[in-house]
């Protein structure tokens, strides 16, 4: 995720693509491990239903780098503090 979009000091952000950004923010700032799992899932579902809608456009470039990046900060999350497996090392042959 990208700094600008994802900054974590200040407590009311300005948000560029709140459909799903806001949702991905949640999941980081998330300190209770009994709420982590529902959080991370809620920010991947708010990014799917925003993938579907610009599925159906060419624009977008930059909104679409910006999940890219929310992508793999949720993989993180899920593989360091919900203990989910590593599957991206295992494709990689690492």
């Amino acid at each position: 995720m990208t700094t600008s979009e994802f900054s974590l000091s200040g407590s009311s952000p300005n948000l560029r693509y709140p459909e799903w950004s806001l949702k991905c923010r949640e999941a980081l700032l998330e300190a209770d491990p009994k709420k982590l799992a529902e959080r991370v899932a809620e920010a991947e579902m708010a990014i799917f239903g925003r993938l579907q809608q610009l599925s159906r456009t060419q624009d977008a470039h930059a909104e679409r780098e910006e999940i890219e990046d929310a992508i793999r900060a949720l993989r993180v999350i899920k593989r360091d503090r919900l203990n989910f497996p590593d599957w991206e090392s295992r494709m990689s042959g690492s």
